[in-house]
């Protein structure tokens, strides 16, 4: 039985391709032997390789130089984050987080002369970078002069903000959203920030701090209406809008005449 089993096996093993005819008796096993004549065994494997691997380089290479050829900038210092610094095309790092100066000067300018003529699509790039810049410098000169008034300013802020909006909302057709808002109110708050400089130098609570107080609502209360009725087409309600608006601005403007937390202290004691 086990002769036949194993006469069944050779014979089979002989007609296979993957064994050898002719084995050879007491022949080790070499797999590699790296000897001075390789390429008898591996032959041109060495040479091709490398010479494939150097065309791929090359090709690779003059890709990358073809498809970024002269656009990319050498590395420099901290100032470089905030150009363009990169690609060809790419805009700069302020740009990308909102905050366009030109933009913000434009506004500004709108709202130091309100009687200029008020463009519909002023707010289409509503931010607020620049009414955040407001509201900070408002009380940073407040706070000069002895009024430390950041609780009452952002919360004024916001509290008058969603009024507004949903005043606007139940008054116009086409509606406007809580982010131009709060973007036209807090760049028509510019001409309360220059009441709050004059804070710092003269004291307010007296007949020229209460005209002063008295034309920047005015000023303000213009502007911010001006800029609702133009984007809202709102213009026969100009003054059922300004009514609301000059409200809050009249409530910044006692801030910047009165100390509020300083009777509150005072009675404590």
């Amino acid at each position: 039985m086990w002769q036949d089993s194993s006469n069944h096996y050779g014979q089979w093993s002989s007609h296979s391709p993957y064994y050898a005819q002719n084995p050879q008796q007491n022949a080790p096993l070499q797999f590699y032997a790296p000897a001075s004549d390789q390429g008898q065994f591996y032959p041109g494997s060495r040479s091709s390789l490398e010479g494939n691997m150097g065309t791929q380089n090359s090709m690779a290479s003059g890709s990358v130089t073809h498809a970024y050829g002269g656009n990319i900038q050498q590395p420099g210092g901290w100032w470089t984050a905030f150009g363009t610094g990169g690609f060809e095309g790419e805009p700069p790092l302020l740009e990308e987080l909102g905050i366009n100066f030109s933009h913000i000067r434009a506004k500004s300018m709108t709202v130091l002369n309100p009687l200029q003529h008020v463009e519909e699509r002023i707010m289409d790039d509503a931010d607020l970078a620049g009414p955040l810049l407001f509201f900070f410098l408002f009380g940073m000169l407040l706070l000069l002069s002895g009024k430390p008034q950041f609780g009452y300013i952002y919360g004024f802020g916001l509290l008058g903000s969603m009024s507004i909006y949903t005043i606007l909302n139940l008054m116009s057709d086409k509606g406007i959203d809580v982010y131009r808002v709060v973007s036209v109110l807090g760049y028509c708050l510019l001409p309360m920030v220059g009441v709050g400089a004059v804070s710092v130098v003269i004291t307010l609570d007296g007949f020229v701090g209460y005209l002063l107080s008295l034309l920047s609502i005015i000023w303000c209360t213009f502007s911010a209406s001006g800029i609702f009725v133009a984007v809202l087409r709102m213009s026969e309600q100009r003054l059922l809008v300004a009514y609301p608006v000059g409200l809050l601005y009249g409530c910044f403007a006692l801030l910047s005449v009165f100390n509020v937390g300083a009777g509150g202290s005072g009675s404590g004691r």
